[in-house]
């Protein structure tokens, strides 16, 4: 149960227009916070924070628990006298849309520098600290910088591609690796620390402003990441630890082949029989670093489509039952509750919707999806419930303003203006005061709909390849004026702190 009224922005920190290309925890991560906190917002909802993966993407990660290195602020590193501020000259002042390929070979060797700088003369106290943080998370830690190494040492291959005693964790490989690379594992600890130290301080500055954050877990993971290589057994793989059936979903009105992810599947009946203990670990994970946790592709846990490796679409899959209440049970023992949001967008069968009634996890709706036809209304505030969060949309979405000018249909945009009426404003603002009206418990917006953005500011376009995740916001963007408009909705929509 969410509790009392409150609204957020939703909005990745890649988006922030730091320095270096791309946006990290430094001062345009406070300054964003303080803008939250003069608009009266008290959710922040951020994507995945995890090491990026393939085409970029957050919910592409080669770690369920590690955090992404690029994410982290140089320039609060040279103000802990990490690395001299001298060295950040050649950091991009530009707040353009990211070249990931350019963030890295600016960003990386300086990140490298100043882990090494670190380990050399770091004083007696955060030494102290490090070597707490070390062992406190070596549980994940140590797996995930033997990966990364390792991964880093074969070119960025899969580590299905590298030497067979690695792929196959021989332990007398495994003890050489860790003997001949141990600086570089240090190293790789280090920025890890890093990460977190920062991502901790801006969630303090949250906490001082009674402004709560909204992480994000994938269900999947990459069959390219720690957790897999580390955990085969909790896998579907075979002798050759290849998957044996990955993930997707089928055929619908919007693909005749259905989409085909390719994440392996999980043993969910040897997970059953420890107690979900990897999955409890991940749980308690996410809300050590988040308040709240949304849980991307919440009917897979009801029931998931499974597909054969070795098809090439998902046409050919079927349903087979997740662990539904069984593991939530579990999360509910171990967590105290279930402090979840469950993603419960698309077609979702009633069996879901019981599940999730049942647990009395929030589902989402979204206004944009609540136009089309008479079907579609469970997305209007007029069809709501209480514990709910609305979104005027998401990441996967168009901003509303590029949905209205490029791909609302006539029918839609009638409706649109029979339900909202005259939006002199403009469409997003109209959406933003409809879910803000709305009797759901949260109310959430991406800035692009905040500052009313067309479709070349979308975050994600699902299916695409290339050129996601890569939008930032204007360093001018954030006005008072914007902030005291939020502020003025908050106050009348009793939004507001009691």
């Amino acid at each position: 149960m969410l509790g009392e009224r409150a609204s957020g922005i939703l909005l990745h920190p890649t988006s922030f227009p730091s320095r270096g290309g791309m946006g990290d925890f430094g001062p345009e991560a406070q300054r964003f916070i303080e803008f939250l906190a003069s608009a009266r917002q008290r959710l922040w909802q951020v994507l995945p924070l995890s090491p990026l993966g393939l085409e970029n993407s957050p919910y592409s990660s080669t770690s369920a628990f590690a955090g992404n290195p690029l994410l982290v602020s140089l320039e609060v590193l040279a103000r802990h006298g990490w690395i001299d501020s001298g060295k950040l000259s050649s950091l991009s002042e530009d707040d353009g849309d990211i070249n990931y390929d350019e963030v890295r070979a600016q960003r990386i060797p300086l990140l490298r520098e100043a882990a090494d700088n670190f380990l050399n003369a770091a004083g007696g106290g955060e030494r102290q600290r490090f070597a707490e943080f070390s062992s406190r998370n070596a549980w994940w830690l140590d797996g995930f910088v033997l990966f990364d190494v390792l991964k880093q040492q074969h070119g960025g291959t899969s580590w299905k591609q590298w030497p067979r005693e690695l792929a196959h964790r021989d332990q007398g490989a495994l003890n050489r690796a860790r003997r001949d690379l141990a600086r570089e594992l240090d190293r790789d600890r280090a920025i890890q620390f890093a990460f977190f130290d920062q991502w901790n301080a801006l969630r303090e500055q949250c906490r001082r402003q009674n402004i709560r954050v909204l992480g994000d877990v994938a269900i999947f993971v990459n069959y390219d990441s720690a957790d897999v290589w580390e955990h085969p057994d909790i896998f579907r793989l075979d002798s050759e630890l290849n998957p044996e059936f990955v993930s997707g979903v089928p055929p619908d009105a919007f693909s005749a082949t259905g989409q085909y992810w390719g994440n392996p599947l999980y043993r969910w009946d040897v997970l059953q029989q420890r107690g979900y203990d990897w999955w409890v670990q991940r749980a308690q994970w996410a809300l050590q670093c988040c308040d709240l946790v949304r849980l991307d592709h919440f009917r897979g846990f009801e029931s998931y489509w499974e597909i054969p490796a070795n098809e090439q679409t998902a046409v050919n899959g079927h349903w087979v039952k997740g662990p539904a209440d069984d593991l939530f049970h579990r999360l509910r023992e171990a967590l105290g509750g279930l402090p979840f949001v469950a993603e419960d967008l698309g077609m979702i069968t009633p069996e879901v919707h019981a599940f999730r009634e049942r647990l009395q996890i929030p589902g989402m709706r979204v206004l944009q999806f609540g136009f089309g036809n008479p079907g579609a209304h469970i997305y209007l505030p007029h069809r709501y419930e209480q514990n709910t969060v609305t979104y005027t949309g998401t990441h996967d979405n168009d901003t509303t303003l590029g949905w209205w000018k490029h791909s609302a249909a006539e029918h839609e945009k009638r409706a649109v203006q029979a339900y909202l009426g005259n939006a002199s404003d403009g469409i997003p603002w109209a959406f933003i005061r409809s879910a803000m009206h709305s009797i759901a418990d949260l109310a959430v917006f991406p800035l692009q709909d905040v500052l009313s953005l067309d479709s070349e500011c979308r975050m994600n376009t699902p299916s695409r390849r290339g050129g996601n995740w890569t939008w930032r916001y204007r360093r001018d963007a954030l006005k008072p004026e914007l902030a005291k408009k939020l502020a003025d909705l908050v106050e009348v929509t009793d939004r507001a702190q009691k």
